[in-house]
C-alpha cells in the first residue's frame, strides 16, 4: 500500500460492504484508482503526502462508496434456475403416480423415495453452494488421479449391472462409477484454466493422454454411456479455454485422429457382438422385431398412440410393453399418459433450464467460473437430449437418465447444479481472470 491514509480510506468503505469475500477485489481496484490520481496530482502538489490526500478528496466519502459497492459486490442467488429445478422436480413424481409396472408397489411407495432422493439432492445442492470454489482450480490432479484410479478399481473388482461394470463398494459404501465422470469434469476445468501453460510438445502429449486414458477405460467397462458424456463435455470445456491458437488445432488434429481410429476399430472387432446387434437393431428395427428390435417398435407404437392430451397417469402400460418406464424411458412414458401437448411444454422447460445455465457461464468473469458452468451445462444437455431423442426413437437406446425426471437418485446433478450456482453467486464478488468479454 503507498500511503497509511489510502489503507485508512479503504477500510471506511470495506466497512460497509457485507461480503468479506469481496473486500480484496475491492481494495485492490480502489487502490489502482487511488495511485492513479495521487500520481496525476503529484505534479501540482508540493509532497506525495499532499497528493495522496487530494487524491481521496476527490475520491469522495468512502462510506457512500462502500455503501454503492454492497450494492453491486454482494452474493446473488439465481432464483430463476432455483424455480425451474423446482418444477423439473415436481414433475419428476408424475411418472410415479400410478406405480411402477411389473415392480408390485403402490404409486406412493416411490413417491416416498423420490421424495427422499430429492430431499437428499438440495441437501447436495445446497452444501455446494456455500463455499469458495475458486479453491478447486488449483486440485485439479487430486480430482484426475482420484477418477482414474476408482475407474480402475471399478474395472478390476466393479459389480455387473446390465453387462456393464458400474458399481464398486469401498468400506461398506457403494458407489456409482458416475462419481469419476465428475472428479474427470472437475479435473478438466482446472487444467484449462491453465491451458497456456501447456506450451511445449510434451505437455500436448500428457494432455493427449490425460484425456483419452478415462475414455478407453469407459469403453474397457463396457460404459459407452459415459465416455460419450465424458468426451462431449471435456470437448466444449476446450472450446471455451481460450486455449492459443496454435495449441488449439494441434489438439483438435491429434485427437480427431485418434477418435476416427478408435471408432473404426469398435466397428471392425465389434461385429457379433451385443453392441453391434443393438446398433443395427437401432438402424432397421423392423430385421429383428422380437429380439434387439423390439424396443423400437414398441416406442413407435406407444407414441402414435398418445394423441395430444395422452392416456393418462392411470393407463395400460406395463412392464412387458414398455420397461424402465420411470427411468431411461420416462420421456415416452410421459407423452403417452399426458400427450405430446405435455411433452412439448417438458421439452421447453429443459430448454430454459439448460439455456439460463448456459447464459449464467458468459455472467462471471472468472474463467475456472466460467469452465465449471459450461462443463455444467454440457453434463445437463448431453443427457436431456439423448434421453429425449432416444424416447423417440432417434437416437440408440443407452442407458441415459433424463436429469431430476427419471427415478432414483439424481446426487450428481445435484452436485453439479450446486456449483453452477455457487459461481452465479459469487460472479459479483470474485476478481476477474478474463480480460475480454465475449
Amino acid at each position: 500500500m503507498s500511503s497509511s491514509k489510502f489503507e485508512e480510506f479503504l477500510n471506511k468503505v470495506t466497512s460497509k460492504v457485507k461480503s468479506k469475500e469481496a473486500h480484496s477485489m475491492i481494495k485492490k481496484e480502489l487502490t489502482n484508482h487511488l495511485q492513479e490520481l495521487s500520481q496525476s496530482f503529484q505534479k501540482r502538489e508540493p509532497s506525495k503526502e499532499e497528493a495522496d490526500e487530494q487524491a481521496i478528496q476527490e475520491m469522495g466519502n468512502p462510506f457512500t462508496i462502500g455503501e454503492n459497492l454492497n450494492r453491486l459486490h454482494k452474493p446473488k442467488m439465481d432464483w430463476v434456475l432455483v424455480v425451474l429445478f423446482i418444477i423439473i422436480a415436481a414433475i419428476s413424481f408424475l411418472p410415479l403416480v400410478g406405480g411402477i409396472p411389473g415392480l408390485g408397489f403402490s404409486g406412493f411407495h416411490f413417491i416416498e423415495l423420490q421424495a427422499i432422493w430429492l430431499i437428499l439432492a438440495v441437501l447436495v445442492i445446497i452444501g455446494f453452494l456455500f463455499f469458495d470454489y475458486q479453491k478447486l482450480k488449483n486440485l485439479w490432479i487430486y480430482f484426475y488421479g482420484t477418477g482414474l484410479l476408482l475407474l480402475l478399481y471399478t474395472y478390476s473388482f466393479g459389480n455387473m449391472i446390465n453387462g456393464a461394470t458400474r458399481s464398486i463398494s469401498i468400506g461398506g459404501f457403494p458407489f456409482d462409477v458416475t462419481i469419476t465422470l465428475f472428479l474427470f469434469f472437475l479435473a478438466w476445468a482446472g487444467i484449462f484454466n491453465k491451458i497456456k501453460e501447456f506450451n511445449s510438445w510434451k505437455k500436448y502429449m500428457l494432455l493427449f493422454f490425460l484425456f483419452w486414458t478415462p475414455i478407453l477405460i469407459y469403453m474397457m467397462l463396457p460404459h459407452f454411456w459415459l465416455s460419450i458424456i465424458y468426451f462431449l463435455c471435456i470437448l466444449t470445456m476446450f472450446a471455451f479455454s481460450h486455449a492459443p491458437k496454435k495449441l488449439a488445432m494441434k489438439l483438435l488434429a491429434t485427437n480427431i485422429a485418434a477418435g476416427l481410429i478408435i471408432v473404426i476399430t469398435m466397428i471392425i472387432t465389434s461385429r457379433g457382438t451385443f453392441f453391434f446387434t443393438r446398433l443395427l437393431a437401432f438402424i432397421n428395427p423392423d430385421t429383428d422385431p422380437y429380439g434387439d428390435g423390439y424396443m423400437y417398435m414398441m416406442i413407435r407404437d406407444l407414441l402414435s398412440q398418445a394423441g395430444w392430451f395422452g392416456k393418462g397417469l392411470y393407463n395400460d402400460i406395463n412392464n412387458e410393453s414398455l420397461p424402465a418406464a420411470h427411468t431411461d424411458f420416462v420421456f415416452p412414458y410421459l407423452v403417452y399418459s399426458l400427450g405430446w401437448a405435455f411433452g412439448i411444454v417438458l421439452c421447453l422447460i429443459l430448454l430454459l433450464f439448460i439455456s439460463r445455465i448456459a447464459s449464467n457461464a458468459f455472467k462471471t468473469k472468472d474463467q475456472f467460473g466460467r469452465l465449471l458452468v459450461i462443463g455444467g451445462a454440457t453434463l445437463f444437455t448431453v443427457p436431456a437430449c439423448w434421453n429425449i431423442l432416444m424416447g423417440l426413437g432417434i437416437f440408440p437406446i443407452i442407458g441415459a437418465s433424463l436429469p431430476f425426471i427419471s427415478y432414483g437418485g439424481d446426487i450428481f446433478y445435484a452436485a453439479i447444479l450446486g456449483l453452477i450456482l455457487n459461481v452465479y453467486r459469487r460472479k459479483d464478488i470474485v476478481e476477474p481472470t478474463i480480460v475480454k468479454l465475449e
